[in-house]
């Protein structure tokens, strides 16, 4: 960054800042309408709200159901053994939100010399059919939404109405100039934080320009469907540049790495993805999130080509302990084309030095796990499925395993720290040699290597010895029976007391209970195919951005 300043980036939504994730920080709004929204006392036919928004919209969510789709969080076994009473959610039942971002703003705040933040502040209009009397969306207006507003513009928030477009006109300006603005027609609300994006959706109203409602990717409701959104091939171009900052703060504290992640990884992403969406359904008494990137045609055939399963039936979560964060099981027709292919087409997505870096300096992705040389790994060392798996929730504890075809080249593709020509240590049936300052290991048992973090190393043989072990785990039946690429077995303990506490009470204070997921990634003629079915999915994670912390 220039003069070596120090940068912190934080993703300003509304008036509050939170870390920048470009579906959770969006789809808030939802949320803060579901938490302010009274009980209506009128119903009507549920109206389309795509016909309401622009067409150029950037970014576009929706639910149709605000009742149905917060209750779906609340209906399993997680939440219901931590909240002392299931929430009476009815009175949002049948209230409608649709929200677009139109586009975004920029600014930066100086700390100190060395620190400044900077804000990305979008520009977005949300749309709420309350299904209510004119007088209760304009009382609602006026005293639950103006108390909001002023309570995130700081206080002292003035507030001119008039009369415009037919409709009631809400004009709050904050003491340091900040401008909300809201306008009613019957049961219609339109809120944003700036005028021209409620505008543009008015003249959409009027019929005076095109919503997105003639996009066939913005399809229209399904009975089942929980809650949808959009990110056009513009927004992709936005939400990448945001990306591209925000991974690069977070990479390396050298400010020319974090130059070339910042320029380089959103020319990546804009040059490949061109469109993606997202459907959140019930799967039982759990939440189905899917998403579709569609890829441009390229990448596409690449991928479908070169990342395809080989369907093995092998297992090696006979290697894992039960308490792992999380386990990945990759399963690959050949590891090394399928490498290959992602970084070949990465480096192909931008220009040509770029890409040469980006080739020299790809494998440091693997240097947690203790490889050095993922081409030589991939190439005749590993099978067809790899395990990767995280013990803690920061990813510092982290280890391989494969199946090993030549024990000479594993060895050879492994970091320099771990030392081969020493003897190796003997555990059980294993060989372990490990790093001089005793933070890496490789164990070698049958025809498999565990490679990473020693003292996960160590755990991974325990567990393997004595049988309790990952295939004891309830979700290791969904794990082995996938028949995707790359399949993503997780558990935690921290996200069902957080969305308790948003929602309901909890029963103790400090009781926990375990939150799982399974995510499944394909690729196919579409693009990209990710698909997680959890206890609370990307809704939950939404409702724990207004936890107490």
């Amino acid at each position: 960054m220039e003069n070596g300043k120090r940068k912190i980036f934080i993703f300003n939504f509304f008036t509050f800042n939170c870390q920048f994730s470009f579906f959770n920080s969006f789809a808030r709004l939802l949320c803060i309408f579901a938490a302010l929204v009274f009980s209506f006392s009128c119903a009507s036919k549920p109206a389309d709200l795509r016909t309401l928004v622009p067409a150029d919209a950037l970014i576009y969510l929706e639910t149709n159901d605000l009742g149905k789709t917060l209750g779906a969080v609340t209906e399993n076994k997680a939440f219901q053994q931590l909240a002392v009473n299931k929430p009476d959610l009815s009175a949002l039942d049948g209230i409608q939100v649709a929200v677009a971002v139109t586009g975004f703003e920029t600014s930066e705040e100086q700390l100190s010399e060395e620190n400044s933040v900077l804000n990305f502040r979008p520009r977005f209009v949300a749309v709420a059919e309350t299904n209510a009397w004119n007088w209760q969306a304009l009382r609602f207006t006026e005293n639950k939404l103006g108390e909001f507003i002023n309570e995130n513009y700081g206080g002292e928030v003035g507030l001119e109405t008039s009369d415009k477009h037919g409709g009631r006109y809400f004009v709050w300006t904050a003491r340091d100039g900040r401008k909300a603005y809201a306008w009613v027609q019957g049961s219609l609300i339109f809120f944003g934080n700036d005028e021209s994006a409620i505008e543009k959706s008015l003249a959409v109203k009027r019929g005076e320009s095109d919503s997105i409602a003639n996009n066939p990717k913005v399809n229209k409701d399904s009975p089942e469907r929980l809650a949808f959104g959009y990110i056009s091939p513009d927004g992709v171009d936005q939400v990448a540049n945001l990306a591209g900052i925000s991974l690069a703060m977070s990479a390396s504290e050298e400010n020319e790495v974090k130059s070339f992640i910042a320029r380089v990884l959103p020319e990546i992403l804009r040059n490949s993805v061109k469109e993606i969406s997202w459907t959140a359904n019930k799967s039982g008494q759990r939440i189905e999130d899917k998403f579709i990137i569609t890829t441009n045609p390229e990448i596409t055939t690449v991928f479908s080509e070169t990342l395809v399963p080989s369907n093995s039936g092998s297992n090696l979560a006979n290697l894992l302990p039960g308490e792992v964060v999380s386990v990945t099981s990759y399963d690959l027709l050949d590891p090394q084309i399928a490498w290959r292919s992602l970084v070949l087409t990465a480096q192909t997505q931008t220009d040509a030095i770029s890409g040469n870096l980006l080739a020299a300096f790809s494998g440091s992705l693997f240097e947690p796990y203790g490889i050095e040389n993922p081409e030589l790994f991939f190439s005749t060392a590993a099978g067809s499925q790899i395990l990767t798996a995280r013990f803690d929730a920061e990813g510092e504890k982290q280890v391989v395993i494969a199946i090993v075809k030549d024990v000479e080249t594993v060895k050879k593709s492994v970091a320099k720290e771990i030392d081969f020509n020493k003897p190796a240590e003997n555990h059980g049936n294993a060989d372990i040699w490990k790093s001089a300052d005793g933070e890496l290991a490789a164990a070698f048992i049958d025809s498999q290597i565990i490679l990473g973090d020693a003292e996960s190393v160590l755990k991974c043989l325990e567990a393997g010895a004595s049988g309790n072990n990952f295939t004891k785990h309830p979700l290791f039946s969904q794990l082995a029976g996938s028949d995707s690429v790359s399949v993503t077995a997780g558990t935690d303990f921290e996200s069902a007391g957080k969305i308790v506490e948003v929602l309901a009470e909890k029963k103790t204070a400090n009781e926990t209970v375990a939150a799982h997921f399974i995510t499944e990634t394909r690729f196919n003629q579409n693009g990209i195919e990710r698909r997680t079915i959890s206890d609370f999915g990307l809704l939950g994670t939404i409702i724990e951005q207004f936890g107490k912390d």
